[in-house]
């Protein structure tokens, strides 16, 4: 493995990144702190792992074959997959006026989602997979995937119009691909939450999944791909072809997002708030309902992951150090 390959797995405080070798497959984990928002360290870090992946795949040889097919993103908070923009920083930058700092955070989101959304002008599929709940730029976030997996139990959804305000990162583009402008429109303006069941029905979610043995389903998804991937990867081509997304295109309209905010009166932010502690509730909940603790390590087993991986805390691991590997599989937890 070349020092390029490595660097992907390495650095970070509020992501998580591993590697599946059997299906040439980097998972990378969300782990937001203090809250399952997009902090600023965090798109930051979402960018730079963007990055390495592309600088890997420069520093290819000739014939080289790559290590890397699919980009896998997810999250480690049980019950949340992203909740999106921090809405505590937007009602301060709002209040301040601070036009600059928030296009600048737009700036970063639109960032990740273009990359995203055009597969990183690589031989690479981008893979969302949402558990829990999805909002804002969350699900702006999962939307620009190029394949949408969901389970059962997931919900998503805009809820900015309830601030009086629209989802600004992505959303309204990479909806209208998919639906059209009518529905997209319909459901930006509604603030609804949908049901993963509802959003595979409109042809949003691409494979819909139980809530149980989610990397087993995963897994086969991404073998049923990886076995006809050259005429996938030649139908995404033809679609970015055919309706291509610009960068020009979300960075228009994250500065329309941007003079939006700065004309939120005081009711507005005043439901800006309210949501902003419906959503601390909620983790409250999520917090009581499961045991915070690293996902990843539910959905790999020892024969399945090639060292150096990166653990929940950012540190770099170069083997296996459990002394009983399935002590997690035991008990209440199994």
């Amino acid at each position: 493995m070349t020092p390029e390959f490595y660097k992907i797995f390495s650095d970070y405080q509020e992501i998580a990144v591993r590697y599946d070798e059997p299906h040439k497959a980097v998972w990378c984990y969300f782990n937001p702190k203090p809250k399952p928002c997009f902090s600023i360290t965090m798109l930051r870090e979402l960018r730079e792992m963007q990055q390495r992946i592309i600088n890997y795949f420069n520093a290819l040889k000739n014939e080289e074959e790559a290590r890397i097919r699919y980009l896998v993103v997810c999250s480690q908070v049980p019950g949340i997959y992203n909740l999106g923009g921090d809405l505590s920083l937007f009602t301060q930058l709002i209040k301040e006026k601070k036009k600059k700092q928030l296009l600048d955070y737009g700036m970063h989101c639109i960032d990740n989602v273009y990359l995203n959304a055009v597969n990183m002008h690589l031989p690479v599929t981008t893979v969302s997979l949402v558990e829990g709940i999805a909002l804002g730029g969350g699900f702006e976030t999962a939307l620009s995937g190029n394949i949408l997996i969901a389970t059962e139990d997931a919900e998503m959804g805009f809820p900015e119009i309830r601030f009086n305000l629209f989802p600004g990162m992505g959303a309204y583009s990479l909806l209208a691909r998919l639906v059209g402008t009518v529905t997209t429109e319909r459901m930006i303006s509604s603030g609804a939450i949908y049901s993963a069941g509802e959003l595979h029905r409109m042809g949003i979610v691409s494979h819909l999944i139980g809530s149980e043995n989610i990397r087993e389903s995963v897994e086969k998804i991404l073998r049923r791909h990886g076995r006809s991937g050259n005429g996938f990867r030649a139908i995404l081509q033809a679609r970015q072809r055919f309706n291509p997304i610009t960068y020009q295109e979300l960075e228009d309209i994250v500065r329309m997002w941007v003079d939006a905010a700065l004309r939120l009166k005081a009711r507005d932010l005043r439901m800006m708030d309210r949501l902003i502690k419906a959503q601390q509730a909620k983790m409250r909940q999520q917090e009581k309902k499961y045991l915070l603790r690293t996902k990843q390590d539910r959905r790999f087993t020892p024969g399945d992951v090639t060292f150096p991986l990166t653990d929940g805390s950012g540190n770099l691991i170069i083997a296996d150090r459990r002394r009983n590997n399935d002590r997690r599989r035991e008990g209440k937890f199994s």
